[in-house]
Formats: structure tokens, sequence, C-alpha cells
């Protein structure tokens, strides 16, 4: 829809790097006023999720490359090429890296593994809701054609020159669709975090959420670079999406740690 901002001369900004890192600052700062009010130290906080947001970054360019490996395979170079960088990248990748380094992170500091987690599950549902607008603005991750009165088309050259999206058809806006689920997870988690009865509650709740929704919105994307499995009975990102449904349902079911430590109680022992 609206690929860049503002074009002055040769300087451009990009409407879906304002947007998706407005959504990671957001996030962040919702995770770390969560985390606070939890008891976890602040700075730490921080630096975790500094950490997250930098190997999420790496996480979903390198699936994003894995799954249309056919198209880099004989160029290298183009892996890092300004359209490469543009062209987003695979949230689940992202996810999958960000829950690595947030493991080593917290087992290194000494966190409370699902505790922390718990705080920042919220952060990311809200910045992923802003950076799939950031998605819907640039043209990337759209959805198959269709009829339906909510069908939205795109009709910018550069839209079609980055991401190859098609234009002057109608397309499912997955995009939007992703960042209001996203966005009903953020006010529900935040919602339970509130209320919650022990460690892992809300991380659990969210992977169950998102991987639930995404498996399902998958079958109305139409762009490619997701990687196919079991002789195209599904994407990759389904293959994950049922891998968080099944973490977060296995998280719930063995309620770890029978009670979650009450945040003041946890702020007087810091």
């Amino acid at each position: 829809m609206f690929p860049q901002l503002f074009h002055i001369g040769r300087f451009f900004l990009p409407t879906y790097g304002f947007l998706v890192s407005t959504g990671v600052l957001i996030g962040l700062w919702i995770s770390v006023r969560n985390a606070e009010r939890m008891g976890i130290n602040g700075e730490k906080a921080w630096n975790l999720g500094i950490l997250v947001v930098l190997c999420g970054i790496l996480g979903a360019k390198v699936l994003y490359v894995i799954n249309d490996w056919d198209v880099y395979k004989d160029n290298l170079g183009r892996i890092f090429s300004l359209d490469t960088l543009q062209a987003g990248g695979v949230f689940s990748g992202g996810l999958l890296a960000a829950f690595v380094a947030a493991a080593w992170f917290v087992w290194r500091n000494h966190l409370p593994a699902l505790g922390t987690c718990d705080a920042f599950a919220p952060g990311l549902a809200m910045g992923h809701a802003i950076g799939r607008i950031g998605c819907f603005a640039a043209g990337c991750c759209y959805g198959k054609e269709t009829h339906h009165w909510w069908g939205v088309t795109f009709t910018n050259p550069l839209a079609f020159s980055i991401t190859q999206t098609p234009l002057h058809v109608p397309l499912e806006p997955t995009q939007l669709f992703e960042s209001a689920v996203e966005l009903a997870n953020f006010i529900f988690l935040t919602w339970l975090l509130k209320r919650r009865k022990f460690d892992g509650q809300i991380i659990g709740a969210f992977m169950f959420l998102y991987g639930f929704a995404r498996f399902f919105l998958e079958y109305l994307r139409g762009d490619p670079g997701r990687g196919s499995v079991f002789g195209g009975a599904m994407t990759g990102t389904q293959l994950i999406a049922i891998g968080l449904v099944l973490g977060g349902g296995f998280i719930w079911w063995l309620r770890p740690g029978a009670k979650a430590v009450p945040a003041q109680t946890a702020s007087a022992a810091r």
C-alpha cells in the first residue's frame, strides 16, 4: 500500500522498517515493564529484550532464505541484497531463534525461565501486531487472490519490485488478519498476566493461541518462501505452528512450579 513513508532525493524511509522498529520498541517497553512488576531486574530485562530482538531478526531472515533457497543457491550474494533486507522474514524462524537466545540468557543470568517468558509474551504479541501492519504497507506476506469484499488491491510498483506482490489483483489481507490476532492475544495475555496461577501460564497460552491461528492463516497466504513438508501436505511454517501448539499445551499440562511467585514477594527478594 505505502512502501515508503516519504522520499527525499535518494533518501527514503521504508514504512515496513519504521513500523517494525516501532513495534520492537513498544514491545520491549511493555516486556520490561511487566518484568519489573514481577520482580525481575530491569537492566537484565532490557539486555534480554535486545538480544532476543537481534536473534529474532536473524532467525527470521535465515528461515526466509532457507525456505526460498532455490532463488538464492545460484547467487549467494543476493542474500545480502537490499531486496532481501527489505523483504522481512519468516516470523516462525525469528520466534525459534528468539527462544534459543532467551533460554541461553536466562540460564546465564539465573533468571526464572518461564516467569521471564511470561513477562515478555504480551509485549511480543503487541510488537508483532504492529510489525504486521508494516508488512501490509510494504506488500509482503500477502494472501491469495480473493473475490470477497475484504480483498485488498496493491497498486504500488515498489511492492512488486521488493516482494513480487501481485498488483491490481484483490488479495486476502493476511497481514491485517494476523495483526488482529496478535492484538487480541496482547489484550488477553495482559489480562491473564494479572491473574496467572503458575509460571509458564502466559507464554504457554501465547504459543498455543498464536500457533493455532497461524496454522490456519497459512491456508490464505499466497507468497512463496515458507517451505513445504510431507510432500507438500503443509508448509514448514505450519509444522512449526503445530510445534508451538503442542509446546504451549505441554506447559499448561505440566503446570510447572505449581504457583507463580507473587510480584511483590519477588520484588522484595531482589
